[in-house]
């Protein structure tokens, strides 16, 4: 992917993120999720039904980084297992961390695969996928 196609799609999931603004529907787990060295606070609402991810939301202030990120996280993750979902979450921080991924499994989300060039932003680019992980992993 080039680096052209890769800004592209950063900036259209900043710009026109998926599924931003909070609900009130108690069947939504929620998970706040800030960072200690940017701006990023993000509040997240996942939705599981019979193991799958159904829906995910978010809303809070963030750089454009995280919010591209979360944006691409929502966009990857709905419709997948908890299963799944959790595979593509450990390959995606196995990419910012520089180890061995499938690139198959991540669509979009390859973006950020130089990520680790700006070690300040790793952080912005994992804050919502470590927050799911939480989630999901106490199902």
């Amino acid at each position: 992917m080039s680096e052209e196609i890769k800004r592209t799609i950063i900036l259209e999931n900043y710009q026109n993120p998926k599924n931003r603004g909070l609900i009130e529907d108690d069947s939504y787990e929620k998970k706040n999720t800030n960072s200690e060295s940017c701006i990023d606070q993000i509040d997240l609402q996942i939705k599981v039904e019979n193991d799958k991810v159904k829906d995910i939301r978010f809303d809070g202030e963030a750089c454009a980084i995280c919010t591209s990120s979360t944006s691409i996280l929502i966009n990857t993750l709905i419709g997948k297992t908890t299963e799944e979902a959790l595979e593509i979450i450990h390959n995606f921080q196995n990419m910012i961390d520089e180890k061995e991924y499938n690139k198959k499994l991540l669509g979009d989300a390859v973006v950020y695969s130089d990520i680790s060039k700006q070690p300040n932003r790793k952080k912005c680019a994992l804050l919502t996928w470590e927050g799911t992980k939480e989630v999901l992993e106490r199902r």
